[in-house]
């Protein structure tokens, strides 16, 4: 079997790694977060001295530093998506932490100046990057990937078709342009999946030269089934869930009557009556938001400003929400499990989180809850990278390499 070489950054606890699977091997990885540097490690290295992690900034990584650990087929960077996010500041790529992708790129670029240009390079993020600033964060990674020398294109892929997780994430994949690109895995134009309405407008806003490098790879259609959790309530680990615990009767009466609008509190009313008819039970997610509903506090332009106000926000559709890094106690999920008259609530659990991102169980989480669903929040799903390795990535490098044929250090390793 031939195996493929990467490089991780912006590595996370490694579910790129994950992804990717046996036929990938990792020549480096890299984060600036020290808790995720020691879960990763603790993963994917339990030996220290066969540990592939550089920790630190990847501004102070240099080419020499990382050519030593050898040339890498692709180089994955799912760099940070604070700044490009809906819910974020709108700094975009001038932000302090999506920022963080001008220093790597720096060094992908720095790469080929060294005659070691990675053949593939995938880049993931929110999909809120092909809005922010007005499109014009998309643009710049277009032009920065022209410029460096590679023709790409991109793909919105939700992970709700593997699992029950609402996630839709933007992968922008780029081939180094000497190398081929095979006739089937490109098309002729956008088609209606993968290639959503935000995506195809983003694409109109590139530069003439960006647009020139522009390719729309082709995938096959989403899968009928999710893998192994057909719906969220599948996930659920029971009623002695590790590192939660149950909410009061009272938090959880609050958490229904006094944060629920009457839409919301009409959704359980709905869940209590199912159960009582069908038996069982329903499972929700809940979410709190802040929303314009409070006091009137000035009029512009003839429109109320309303004062915001906390809403706990509850889906029963079999999907839990995307998960988010828990900055703040909005931003992690709760679980409303309705039985009959039975109403209970408690936080979404670390393990449950790992399962929405399709990690396995016998993957090591922090102890700490918090660190245990930042580390979730901030990930890929690994199902959906498997996807892209299998469907584009690994064909892509596996002809560059027909093209290129190891040399007698490769071939001896």
């Amino acid at each position: 079997m031939h195996q493929y070489s990467f490089y991780e950054f912006f590595a996370g606890g490694g579910m790129a790694r994950a992804g990717l699977g046996a036929n990938w091997k990792c020549l480096l990885a890299n984060d600036f977060d020290d808790k995720k540097v020691t879960i990763y490690n603790k993963n994917w290295h339990p030996e220290p001295s066969e540990s592939v992690m550089v920790p630190g900034d990847v501004a102070k990584l240099t080419v020499e530093a990382a050519r030593k650990h050898g040339d890498a087929d692709l180089v994955w960077g799912s760099f940070p998506c604070q700044d490009l996010s809906l819910a974020g500041n709108g700094a975009g790529l001038s932000g302090e932490r999506s920022g963080s992708f001008h220093p790597f790129w720096n060094l992908v670029k720095g790469f080929r100046a060294a005659g070691s240009a990675p053949r593939v390079v995938v880049l993931e993020n929110v999909v809120g990057a092909l809005t922010s600033e007005e499109g014009q964060a998309f643009s710049t990674l277009g032009n920065e990937l022209e410029e460096a020398g590679y023709n790409f294109g991109a793909v919105v892929i939700n992970a709700s078709h593997w699992v029950p997780q609402s996630r839709p994430r933007l992968f922008i994949i780029a081939i180094d342009k000497s190398q081929p690109v095979p006739d089937h895995l490109v098309t002729d134009g956008p088609d209606g999946l993968w290639h959503t309405k935000a995506l195809r407008t983003a694409y109109g806003h590139l530069a003439p030269a960006a647009k020139k490098s522009w390719l729309w790879w082709k995938l096959p259609e989403a899968p009928a089934k999710r893998d192994e959790y057909q719906t969220f309530a599948d996930l659920i680990e029971g009623d002695e869930p590790e590192g939660v615990a149950w909410n009061s009767p009272e938090v959880t009466e609050r958490l229904v009557n006094v944060l629920m609008n009457p839409v919301n509190q009409a959704k359980v009313e709905a869940a209590k009556k199912y159960t009582k008819e069908k038996g069982g039970r329903r499972i929700g997610t809940v979410y709190k938001r802040m929303r314009p509903e409070g006091k009137v506090t000035a009029v512009i332009d003839g429109k109320e400003i309303r004062a915001k106000v906390q809403r706990a926000e509850v889906r029963f559709d079999e999907v839990a929400g995307c998960l988010r890094t828990p900055s703040g106690g909005s931003s992690r999920q709760t679980i409303l499990v309705v039985e009959g008259d039975s109403v209970r609530s408690r936080l979404l659990s670390p393990r449950e989180a790992a399962r929405l991102m399709g990690l396995p169980d016998d993957y090591q989480l922090p102890e700490r809850y918090n660190d245990a669903y930042h580390l979730a929040g901030d990930g890929v799903a690994v199902n959906v990278v498997r996807f892209l390795a299998q469907n584009l990535i690994e064909p892509l490098v596996a002809v560059s390499a027909d093209q290129h044929p190891a040399s007698a250090e490769e071939q001896a390793a």
